[in-house]
């Protein structure tokens, strides 16, 4: 059973020690369920709460704990593949940051090198995002999304990636792609 960096920000987040967090998981047969179950078990536990980010706290619970009892390892996705993200503030604006990375992105060789199919763009107010699926069948999604002082960040993940290996590769190629771009700005 792997220790999880999750863990603290889970204590501190939720007001209830990680040995709470057992003892509940425990209660309620945790070992036993799939990954939906667990959260939607957790939910409930942590909706009277008031907590905020109640989605994203139930989600922080229940992978701390399958990561605990050893069901998946850190990256690792519900269905066994992995997922990685990489994010950089920008002195950007949320549209133009968008419009600066579509225009890299249709020039950069790594990038295009990993699309089996062109990239779609879409947005509202709070997110635009850039996505496509790879060679590999994995998926691409970047996203511009807004700060408060109207800048705002790029994040971009892959997801589907088979093996832990192919994840830390993936973060790798996608650190200096970032770097790249942000170099360019």
């Amino acid at each position: 059973m792997a220790a999880n960096a999750r863990i603290k920000p889970v204590d501190k987040a939720t007001n209830r020690t990680w040995d709470e967090w057992l003892a509940f998981m425990d209660s309620i047969g945790a070992a036993d369920l799939d990954h939906k179950a667990i959260a939607l078990k957790v939910y409930y536990e942590l909706e009277p709460t008031g907590i905020d980010s109640l989605g994203w706290w139930t989600q922080a619970v229940t992978v701390a704990y399958e990561q605990y009892i050893g069901r998946r390892i850190p990256g690792q996705r519900p269905d066994g593949t992995f997922q990685m993200s990489v994010s950089k503030s920008t002195k950007l604006p949320m549209r133009e940051l968008m419009s600066a990375w579509t225009a890299f992105a249709s020039a950069d060789t790594f990038v295009t090198g990993l699309l089996a199919d062109a990239p779609k763009v879409s947005g509202t107010d709070r997110r635009i995002t850039w996505r496509a699926k790879a060679g590999d069948g994995s998926q691409i999604v970047v996203t511009s999304e807004p700060k408060p002082n109207g800048t705002a960040s790029l994040v971009a993940a892959q997801m589907g990636l088979q093996t832990p290996e192919q994840n830390d590769e993936a973060r790798a190629a996608w650190s200096a792609a970032v770097a790249r771009f942000l170099d360019g700005r």
